[in-house]
């Protein structure tokens, strides 16, 4: 069995029925996988998806705080970009194309440090980054962990109920998990840490992060604008943390043929270039199911990359040694040719057409 086949722990109801065909769970199926995942007492591996959604728990007092304490137009201006657009952009940067696709390489750990910690950390980059994988290869096909044929609820718990990697992995396949993650500076657990908690990072290392990441950005944002800034801010990571799970539902157009001619042209999947996620997180979505490895996203000149800006600035200034741009590959590959067949079909349609324009009129006279 190929290793993208197992690697992920499977949903109590399967990747697929007896046809082939992806298994379209009913909302209660879900659930139900849901809370016995997120259950800790029935098992200590169950650690990980618990974790993660812990953490949004804990971010929606500053929401709320945010309503109905700390609410004016100069702090709805301050989510809105921090949720939308900081945490949106960072998550592209970070979890997508580096941690995921390594589309670049830092200079030193020192700049990846900096990087990874740009924002408060949500979520795991364990849960992202190999599931991200099998979605890769697997886009809208029964396995593919966010597969929007399956519906939105399917989509939006899937960290939960699709991404944990196995519990019962070989211990060469838990090697080729970290050789997958070996890159992110996430230190890896032994493989007799893995048979205890079940995951790639060792819980205490993922609670001291956490807890010394938003102890140290509380701080910044409280010495920037006080309680109002730091629970607007961290309020609207809360936002984003909720909002960010269903992007691949819309993301993949939610499980229908919606791609449009001279803007989709990765035809192998269902994914979508969108206006909103391009132009606030660089996710061109379309674009980089075609070139998954480059570090841009953002190929025609209206696709704003606010990812690819930041990459490039990092390495105008050597905290990146090197990224792979597919912009040139794009225009030869997808675009030019696009815009050469509409040209040539115009020329056809038009040449036909005129003649029966003119036998006509001679006709009529």
């Amino acid at each position: 069995m190929a290793f993208l086949d197992h690697v992920l722990q499977a949903p109590a109801y399967g990747w697929k029925n007896e046809q082939g065909e992806v298994i379209k769970p009913k909302s209660g199926q879900i659930l139900k996988e849901f809370f016995s995942r997120l259950n800790i007492l029935k098992t200590r591996k169950n650690w990980l998806p618990a974790f993660s959604w812990l953490k949004v728990l804990c971010l929606m007092p500053f929401f709320f705080l945010f309503l109905f304490k700390f609410f004016s137009p100069w702090m709805l201006l301050c989510a809105f970009l921090y949720s939308m657009v900081v945490m949106g952009t960072h998550g592209t940067i970070w979890h997508h194309r580096f941690c995921t696709h390594g589309a670049y390489k830092f200079r030193n750990s020192f700049w990846r440090f900096i990087t990874q910690n740009l924002t408060l950390n949500v979520i795991p980059e364990e849960i992202y980054v190999i599931s991200h994988h099998v979605h890769h290869a697997k886009s809208d096909q029964p396995g593919d962990p966010y597969n929007a044929q399956a519906g939105f609820l399917y989509c939006f718990l899937a960290d939960v109920n699709h991404q944990p990697i196995a519990k019962n992995l070989t211990e060469s396949d838990y090697n080729r998990v970290k050789l997958l993650m070996q890159h992110t500076g996430v230190k890896a657990n032994t493989y007799k840490q893995y048979q205890q908690w079940g995951s790639y990072v060792n819980p205490y290392r993922a609670v001291m992060a956490w807890v010394l990441n938003w102890s140290f950005w509380y701080l910044m944002f409280y010495l920037m604008g006080g309680n109002a800034l730091a629970c607007t801010l961290f309020g609207a990571a809360g936002f984003w943390a909720v909002g960010v799970r269903t992007f691949n539902y819309d993301g993949h157009a939610k499980g229908k043929d919606k791609q449009r001619e001279g803007t989709d042209y990765s035809q192998k999947d269902k994914s979508i270039n969108q206006l909103w996620p391009g132009m606030v997180a660089g996710e061109w979505h379309n674009n980089h199911h075609l070139f998954p490895k480059s570090a841009r996203s953002g190929f025609k000149p209206h696709q704003i990359d606010m990812a690819w800006y930041y990459i490039k600035m990092m390495k105008w200034f050597g905290a990146v040694s090197s990224y792979k741009d597919s912009k040139k590959q794009f225009y030869e590959q997808y675009y030019q040719p696009y815009l050469d067949n509409k040209t040539q079909t115009f020329t056809v349609v038009e040449s036909n057409e005129r003649p029966k324009e003119e036998l006509t009129y001679h006709e009529t006279a």
